[in-house]
């Protein structure tokens, strides 16, 4: 049978997803500078806004999980994009601290199902053993974006203010809306997938029969099914090492360029071209790192092996984030500061052990406890950094993050034992797949 390769299609569609959704997080960062001088925000006010966004978004990942279990991601993704970048918009016209706090929740609120929903469209368009590459490829949207447009955001901002960037990003995102419920489709409903890819697919472990709005999602509102997501040790331990990978992944999107601006005495534009290189770094770590551990899955290494190893390596190496607190020179800032957000991206293809722990009738679920616990470091790290600098002095913040870095490598260590998934549901056959074709 001839086949297509319609999944890459519907993965650049994600991949966009994600440019705009970090778009829309790390605005906030470029505008900081700014804002706390418009509005008169001390650095724990600041801390504050930084972390906004993420309480919502954390508190808001199982819910984010079961709705998308529930709710097709086409309806869905669409949804979600247009309303948080209507809270985007609306960003640039907040007049105060309150105002801006509340849009901050706002905008985290709407993208809480957001990658719940990314790890859905990936396990259901994607094989097994393609899968770490294809998180790897959807997850560098949001350094690749960052990388090249942050000089765009600090442009718009230096001519149109911190008000003029909110607007822009927030349109930017109405109008993908449109794009994406134009061009999305699960598997069974796209009209130019063969049944070779889908037949390749399933047989590789992609899971897509029920992945349609029309499922009876009611089964998975149960406290039977939480108690099997927090019960398990091995996912406690992805668990904790992803709170660890995101404590450095916040820490670049909301107080770096206030860092180079505020604490290192860096010219606001030149800043915004300097905090391109670690994302770049760390794009770099993630696309190694899912292409490593494919490959070592596709020469028959152990997947436990193969998934744990970049990641354990990555979270040693962002404890090399301290090296900025001994150097006064620039261009070694940048050098430690891009070296540990490499090592963090090498172990942001954790999104892998979602789909290989979770029952198979919970990914949603499960990706959205795993997204709660690792976010629940964008509400701690923008906070906790902004009382250990009040005083002018950055070292201690800094070293808050390499000691967050290294738990994170000992979880992995340490916690996460045999990969082998929780429930294991029998797959269907390939016969039944081209008679539900049929």
């Amino acid at each position: 049978m001839k086949t297509t390769r319609v999944r890459y299609g519907m993965l650049a569609l994600v991949f966009v997803n994600v440019v705009i959704n970090y778009l829309d997080r790390s605005n906030i960062s470029v505008a900081g500078p700014a804002l706390s001088k418009d509005l008169n925000l001390s650095s724990v006010d600041l801390g504050y806004i930084f972390s906004a966004f993420g309480w919502t978004y954390a508190l808001l990942q199982i819910p984010g999980g079961l709705v998308a279990d529930r709710f097709g991601p086409r309806v869905l993704y669409a949804f979600c994009l247009a309303t948080w970048s209507l809270s985007t918009v609306f960003q640039g016209f907040a007049r105060g601290f309150a105002s801006l706090f509340a849009l901050r929740l706002a905008t985290g609120a709407f993208e809480a199902p957001s990658y719940p929903i990314n790890n859905r469209i990936v396990t259901s368009w994607f094989p097994d053993n393609e899968r770490a590459s294809a998180i790897a490829l959807y997850v560098s949207g949001q350094f690749i974006g960052l990388a090249f447009l942050t000089p765009i955001l600090v442009t718009i901002q230096h001519y149109a203010g911190w008000q003029g960037l909110f607007i822009t990003t927030g349109l930017v995102g109405l109008v993908w809306a449109i794009v994406w419920y134009a061009l999305y489709r699960d598997p069974l409903d796209h009209k130019t997938v063969s049944d070779a890819e889908l037949a390749h697919i399933e047989a590789g472990g992609g899971h897509f029969r029920g992945q349609t709005a029309k499922t009876d999602g009611t089964s998975i509102w149960q406290w039977v099914n939480l108690k099997q997501v927090f019960s398990r040790r091995t996912l406690w331990g992805v668990y904790i090492g992803q709170f660890s990978v995101n404590a450095m992944l916040w820490f670049f999107l909301t107080w770096f360029p206030t860092y180079l601006v505020k604490y290192r005495g860096l010219d606001f534009i030149k800043s915004g071209y300097l905090a391109s290189v670690p994302f770049l770094a760390a794009c770099a770590g993630l696309l190694l790192s899912g292409f490593v551990s494919d490959r070592l899955v596709q020469q028959g290494r152990s997947v436990g092996a193969a998934r744990k190893t970049p990641i354990i390596i990555g979270m040693l190496l962002s404890v090399s984030i301290v090296g900025a607190n001994y150097t006064d020179d620039t261009a070694l800032i940048i050098f430690f500061m891009s070296l540990a957000f490499f090592g963090s991206g090498m172990a942001l293809i954790s999104w892998v052990f979602v789909s290989l722990l979770s029952p198979r009738h919970l990914i949603g679920l499960t990706g959205g406890v795993f997204n709660f616990m690792g976010n629940l470091a964008s509400i701690i790290v923008p906070i906790v950094i902004g009382y250990l600098a009040k005083d002018g002095d950055f070292k201690p913040a800094l070293v808050f993050i390499a000691v967050l870095g290294f738990i994170g490598a000992c979880s992995y260590s340490f916690l996460v034992g045999k990969v082998e998934r929780g429930t294991v549901t029998p797959a269907s056959d390939t016969a039944a797949l081209l008679s539900e074709r049929e």
